[in-house]
């Protein structure tokens, strides 16, 4: 399946999301936001918000700090009779710059892949509205 219906979500990481000395924000704030992105795009192909069943792979490639803004993208690539295989990308496209003082941050020209995962949802039968992809 191609990626045809894809969800993004762009977030500002706050100092409530650091978790770590130096601001650094925990891994598991990229799971929630990939969360938050399968939701939609259950809701979009079925109709409700069905559950998270399990994430196959989860990588953490470079750091988060407070202050970053993170777009938290995903997409289905596969659809069963209740299950729904997923794919996630978190890009960092802003970056705090507390370096050059308490304010700065950079824009990225190009962003950084921060995260990836795949995972599988499920939709009940019972529960399904809607017939494939909207």
């Amino acid at each position: 399946m191609e990626k045809e219906a894809r969800s993004m979500i762009r977030v500002r990481m706050s100092a409530h999301d650091a978790h770590y000395g130096g601001d650094l924000v925990d891994g598991a704030r990229m799971l929630s936001l990939f969360g938050d992105v399968a939701t939609e795009l259950l809701i979009r192909a079925d109709g409700d918000e069905g559950l998270f069943l399990r994430y196959d792979e989860v990588e953490f490639r470079a750091p988060v700090y407070a202050g970053d803004y993170i777009e938290a993208e995903g997409w289905i690539t596969r659809l069963g009779n209740t299950s729904r295989a997923m794919e996630f990308e978190a890009r960092k496209v802003i970056a705090a710059r507390r370096d050059l003082g308490p304010t700065a941050a950079d824009f990225l020209e190009e962003p950084v892949l921060v995260a990836r995962a795949t995972g599988v949802c499920v939709t009940p039968r019972g529960s399904q509205r809607k017939q494939g992809l909207a």
